[in-house]
């Protein structure tokens, strides 16, 4: 999705949050992992812009010891099916645009999980475990100031488009501690507590 003004960007959230919560099993069965080498090469990456919405769902958050997962979940808008594989890229930015802190950290142990190939039919989501450490904002000497963010800028695996997702928390305000994790891509819609 293109940026969008703070509130259309709220509607267009809302209205996919709702449209995906629909989606549940369809989802998990069009998110198919390692698919054969011919059918994988016939077709496209999944890219940012239009055509692969991400959100945030900040009810499925579950924190532990200083850490609060989310699914950051990842649906195809476009016509055509598409496959993810890898790790977003994710920054926090303020209503600018500007970066706040080090860019989040790519993880694979648990509950993140292992990268695979994860394709995506029109309507589809995947996602990726993301974790905000919250520990690290108000403990680390080298974060401070704190800030707050507007959203989150995701690039999707291997790609330099970006799109995004709201994100209304303290973060550091300039490079320094990691206070963002996040795994690579996943099939189907996230749950809550690491569990996607």
């Amino acid at each position: 999705m293109r940026y969008l003004s703070t509130t259309a960007h709220k509607l267009l959230v809302v209205a996919t949050a709702v449209a995906v919560a629909g989606l549940g099993a369809a989802s998990a069965a069009f998110a198919v992992t390692s698919p054969p080498a011919a059918a994988a090469t016939a077709i496209p990456r999944c890219t940012g812009g239009d055509s692969l919405g991400v959100w945030l769902p900040p009810d499925q958050g579950n924190g532990a010891a200083g850490t609060i997962y989310y699914p950051l979940e990842f649906t195809n808008f476009s016509r055509h099916t598409c496959y993810l594989r890898g790790f977003p890229g994710v920054s926090a930015i303020d209503r600018n645009g500007k970066q706040l802190g080090s860019p989040a950290r790519w993880e694979t142990s648990a509950p993140f999980g292992l990268p695979r190939t994860v394709i995506l039919a029109p309507g589809a989501t995947a996602h990726a475990m993301f974790a905000y450490h919250d520990a690290a904002i108000f403990t680390s000497p080298g974060c401070h100031a704190v800030s707050i963010a507007s959203e989150l800028r995701v690039y999707p695996p291997n790609e330099h488009t970006a799109t995004h997702a709201l994100f209304g928390f303290q973060v550091c305000a300039h490079p320094g501690p990691v206070y963002l994790s996040v795994g690579p891509i996943r099939p189907g819609v996230g749950g809550a507590a690491g569990n996607g």
